[in-house]
């Protein structure tokens, strides 16, 4: 009973980042966000403002992709 909605996350989350391409804007489980410049196997380099800093971070962090509806309402 409780473990269908769970799988159906997963499933949600696992098509979420196949579809992650460079340019898209992303959250990271730490609350960090920034912009993808470029991906690998298991991480993705982010430019994160204010001073366009280069962070790598593994895939698996990234909780959320940020669309411009939701940029535009914080």
């Amino acid at each position: 009973l409780m473990i269908r909605p769970q799988q159906t996350r997963q499933k949600k989350w696992q098509a979420m980042l196949e579809q992650l391409k460079a340019g898209d804007r992303i959250v990271t489980s730490g609350g960090m966000r920034g912009a993808i410049l470029s991906m690998k196997d298991d991480s993705v380099v982010l430019r994160v403002p204010p001073d366009n800093l280069k962070i790598e971070v593994t895939r698996a962090s990234i909780v959320t992709v940020i669309t411009d509806e939701e940029e535009k309402k914080s």
